[in-house]
């Protein structure tokens, strides 16, 4: 056995304990050591994580483990590593490179620095807890998929590849609780769950039918349970909280009161069940009367409450139905003098808001299915992505900022809500041009929150054209002269570029329906539908971008040629 010297009494103890185990009895297919003394290669680290997260949900294990610091021999020991050593900072940074290039913007469940004492030396470990794929989604790394062949990293073979495609998204809140009965559910939830699904139903026989069947018919009815069996999902909305401790990990909320130099002047904590707990915490949230003026020309203040109660509301059962309730953590609602901030465990889906706010968007899968259909029936959150959309609408009425949300932390995805006005200019320009579509209000809220620099520069050109912001590309504010009106909304709808996904859908959609096309076909197809701020040389540029995309994601490939044009069709599967 390995002799490590540590302090046992240490919250870290049971990682050390994990770090013994796995260098006596390790797995080759979900588990790699490095000695990785100095530095070692980000790139080949990221095709590792594909090639464990891969292995792993095949083995139907949870995460598998990447370990720096410890020798490649046959007889595993503790060497020390200097990766990304010294800045604390530096291993969430590397955390979020290697989500900007995996599947969903995956990244390491944890990342766990130890210092053993080895044959009386300190030698600094790190253990990167890698994630298992998700069901039917294989982990890929820049676009290719990995996997372990004993300690060789290679390409995921095909019939790896149809295995976890094959698979059923599991669902943990459809999942059964161990132990969990309705004995352990709370009856003054379920009787206003009742009372809830009847208004949104909004139905007389509907009503009538659910006033005739007992708590675990109802609970049958909606599928929160199974059998006489309770799931997580029921459990989470419904549950009795003298029982969370049914759960691996018990749910539950925060509220707190966060003072202007960051120390938290008051808090309170929530449990099951969360069909109630946003009502709770809602009254815990000061909303007070804001007056400002929403165009030069005013005499009189507009007054409106700091926060919509619905957007409030809609915001955190979001996070109660979105949340990844396996990785644990609690939702937190965090207050300041003139914005709140939500967050939850997990990652966001559509990797982007922009991606959201584009009206053909339609999510891919939702994480906690059961759950999230069960919040809508009791009429706790929107249906589909409309609610987002909703959020982003309200606060545009109000001439107030744009939510921002934080994806840049692992697991963990938060949005502040802004109860004042950061910028006039931006409110004047909202309350001259309520025909702007939400899109661009997005763009013009980045601009005064001063990220101008991450948008396009045809997109800045269509702006500035329009007189709604100034200044250059690197140091844009929005314009001081807000134009009244907006010459020829047909000219800026014409001019106004659609997101990159519409062009690829268009050219997926056409290979479907004729299997194959030249890339002129295609040239023909896209080039009428860009916007005319481009010329024609960025147009051609353009369309072959979105080939190349395409390409490297696998959708298309070239089958032949005609003369010296390529023909392009859908891969298969």
């Amino acid at each position: 056995m390995i002799e490590l010297i540590y302090d046992k009494t240490s919250s870290d103890a049971e990682y050390y304990e994990t770090l013994i185990n796995l260098m006596e009895r390790w797995e080759y297919e979900i588990v790699e050591f490095k000695e990785a003394k100095g530095q070692y290669s980000e790139d080949k680290i990221g095709q590792y994580f594909s090639a464990i997260s891969n292995e792993a949900n095949l083995k139907n294990q949870q995460y598998g483990w990447f370990i720096l610091g410890v020798s490649e021999q046959k007889q595993k020991y503790p060497v020390g590593t200097s990766f990304k050593q010294g800045i604390p900072t530096l291993i969430e940074k590397f955390k979020y490179e290697i989500s900007r290039e995996t599947t969903d913007g995956m990244t390491f469940l944890d990342v766990i620095e130890l210092n053993p004492v080895y044959k009386g030396k300190p030698r600094r470990v790190l253990m990167f807890k890698i994630p298992a794929a998700v069901a039917g989604m294989p982990t890929e790394w820049k676009t290719r998929y990995y996997a372990r062949n004993g300690e060789s990293l290679v390409p995921l073979q095909q019939y790896k590849i149809d295995a976890i495609r094959n698979q059923q998204r599991r669902d943990w809140s459809r999942q059964i609780l161990p132990g969990a009965s309705i004995d352990h559910l709370d009856k003054d939830a379920i009787a206003f769950a009742r009372t809830k699904y009847k208004e949104k139903m909004n139905k007389p026989h509907i009503s009538e039918e659910v006033d005739g069947l007992t708590d675990e018919e109802f609970l049958t009815k909606l599928k929160l349970m199974t059998e006489g069996k309770v799931t997580n999902a029921a459990m989470l909305l419904l549950g009795n909280s003298e029982y969370d401790n049914l759960f691996e990990s018990a749910p539950s909320m925060m509220w707190r009161l966060i003072a202007s130099d960051g120390t938290v002047k008051d808090y309170e904590i929530f449990g099951i069940p969360f069909l109630t707990v946003t009502e709770k915490i809602f009254t815990r949230v000061r909303n007070l009367t804001y007056r400002y003026m929403p165009n030069q020309l005013s005499l009189f203040p507009k007054e409106t409450q700091q926060y919509d109660t619905w957007l409030l509301r809609e915001l955190m059962n979001n996070c109660i139905a979105h949340s990844n309730y396996l990785i644990g953590g609690r939702i937190y609602v965090n207050e300041e003098d003139d914005c709140v901030s939500i967050s939850n465990p997990g990652d966001f889906l559509p990797q982007s808001v922009e991606t959201v706010l584009q009206k053909t968007y339609n999510p891919p899968f939702y994480r906690n299915q059961l759950l999230a259909e069960a919040m809508v029936k009791f009429h706790m959150i929107d249906t589909a992505t409309s609610g987002i959309k909703k959020v982003y609408r309200i606060q545009q009425e109000k001439f107030f900022p744009m939510p921002d949300y934080d994806l840049q932390t692992a697991n963990q995805v938060s949005v502040k809500v802004y109860g004042k006005v950061l910028d006039e200019r931006y409110t004047y320009i909202l309350f001259e041009h309520p025909e702007l579509d939400l899109e661009t209000v997005f763009l013009l809220d980045q601009i005064q929150k001063g990220h101008g620099k991450n948008i396009s520069k045809d997109t800045i050109a269509l702006l500035r054209k329009h007189h709604l912001v100034e200044g250059r590309a690197n140091s844009l504010y929005l314009s001081a002269e807000v134009a009244k009106t907006i010459d020829e909304e047909t000219t800026y709808i014409k001019n106004k570029a659609f997101d990159d996904q519409y062009y690829r859908d268009l050219i997926v959609e056409y290979l479907k329906q004729y299997g194959r096309a030249t890339k002129i076909q295609i040239r023909d197809l896209i080039i009428g539908k860009l916007p005319d701020s481009l010329n024609d040389v960025q147009k051609e540029r353009k369309v072959g971008n979105l080939l190349t995309s395409l390409r490297k994601q696998g959708i298309i490939s070239v089958i032949g040629h005609e003369g010296r044009q390529p023909i392009w069709a859908l891969n298969d599967g």
